[in-house]
C-alpha cells in the first residue's frame, strides 16, 4: 500500500472507513482534503465567511447554517440559495427526506448551476455524489463558484489553498497522489498578471522579434512530440484542440495519457474544450499553473 495514504490519515477510524469497498469502489477516484490542512486558518476563515454569507442571504427565510458539510448535502439550503440569488425556479420539491429524493434534487440543482455558470461537465469541481457524501472540498468549490457568479463583488478570502490526496482503488491496491489546490484565487498571481509580463512586452514593444520566439517554441515542441511521430508547424492553430498540448505535457512529465481520458481526434468544440481543460488541470496539479486561464 502507498505509504502516503497511511501517512495522510492519523485517525484509525478514518483509515478503516476508506478501506471499505462501499466508500471507494474499484476504479473510482476520490479527492480529499488532507487532515494536515483541516486546521488551516485560511480554510477556517473561508468556511466561516461562506457560512455567514449564506445565513445573511437567507435570513428572511429563517434558515441557519452551522456546518457547510452537514447542512448543504440534501440540497435544501442550495435550493433556497439559488432561488434567492438568481431568482431561479427549480422544478423540484423543497424538502427531500430519502436519499433517492435528495440525489434527484441535487441533480436538478447541479444542472441549474452548470447552466447558469456556463460550465462544461469537465470543468466542474463538484458532483451530485460528492455533495451528497458531505465532501468539504466539493462543497467549498461549489459555494465559491456560486458566490463569484451571483455576487462578483463579494470579498471572498483570497489565496485559500489546501493539501489534497487523491485515492484510487486499482487491481494492485490503493493508489494515492498528493497535490496543492486553490479554492479561491491566488491574489498575488492575479495582480502579477495585471502587469505586463515578458510576452506582453514582446507583443507591444518588439513585434519584430515575435517570429523568432515562435520559431524557438516550435522547435522545442517539435523536439518532444516528434518522438511520437508528430510534426508541429503552426503554433496558433495546432494547439487549439488541446491534443498537442496534452501529448507535450505527457512527454515532458514522463507519463502516458490514457486515450480514453481525452479525444485524440476531437470532432466538436465541446471535445476540444475537454482536452484543453484536462491539460490545464494537469498543469495546475503539477504546480506549473497557479493562475486562471480561459480554456476557450
Amino acid at each position: 500500500m502507498d505509504p502516503d495514504f497511511l501517512n495522510a490519515f492519523t485517525q484509525p477510524s478514518t483509515l478503516d472507513r476508506f478501506l471499505t469497498e462501499d466508500v471507494i469502489a474499484k476504479g473510482e477516484k476520490r479527492k480529499l482534503i488532507k487532515p494536515t490542512s483541516s486546521n488551516n486558518p485560511k480554510l477556517e476563515e473561508l468556511k466561516l465567511f461562506l457560512t455567514e454569507w449564506i445565513n445573511r442571504t437567507l435570513q428572511e427565510e429563517h434558515i441557519v447554517v452551522k456546518s457547510l458539510e452537514e447542512d448543504l448535502y440534501d440540497g435544501l439550503v442550495l435550493h433556497h440559495l439559488l432561488e434567492n440569488l438568481g431568482s431561479l425556479k427549480l422544478d423540484v420539491d423543497k424538502i427531500a427526506l430519502t436519499e433517492k429524493k435528495q440525489r434527484q434534487k441535487l441533480s436538478v440543482i447541479m444542472e441549474a448551476v452548470a447552466k447558469c455558470l456556463q460550465l462544461e461537465e469537465s470543468q466542474l469541481k463538484w458532483s451530485v455524489e460528492s455533495i451528497l457524501a458531505k465532501d468539504l472540498l466539493s462543497t467549498l468549490h461549489l459555494l465559491v463558484a456560486i458566490a463569484k457568479h451571483f455576487e462578483p463583488n463579494l470579498a471572498l478570502p483570497p489565496n485559500v489553498q489546501v493539501e489534497t490526496i487523491t485515492i484510487e482503488t486499482t487491481s494492485r491496491g490503493l493508489k494515492t497522489s498528493n497535490a496543492v489546490e486553490y479554492i479561491t484565487e491566488n491574489k498575488e498571481n492575479i495582480e502579477a498578471q495585471s502587469k505586463d509580463d515578458a510576452f506582453d512586452e514582446l507583443f507591444s514593444c518588439a513585434p519584430d522579434k515575435l517570429d523568432a520566439v515562435k520559431k524557438t517554441l516550435l522547435q522545442f515542441v517539435d523536439r518532444h512530440v516528434g518522438k511520437l511521430g508528430l510534426n508541429v508547424k503552426d503554433i496558433d492553430s495546432q494547439f487549439s484542440d488541446g491534443v498537442i498540448l496534452l501529448l507535450l505535457i505527457g512527454q515532458l512529465e514522463g507519463f502516458f495519457l490514457n486515450l480514453r481520458n481525452f479525444f485524440l481526434t476531437p470532432a466538436s468544440t465541446t471535445e476540444m474544450l475537454h482536452n484543453v481543460n484536462l491539460a490545464l488541470d494537469l498543469l495546475a496539479e503539477g504546480g506549473l499553473l497557479n493562475f486562471p486561464v480561459n480554456s476557450e
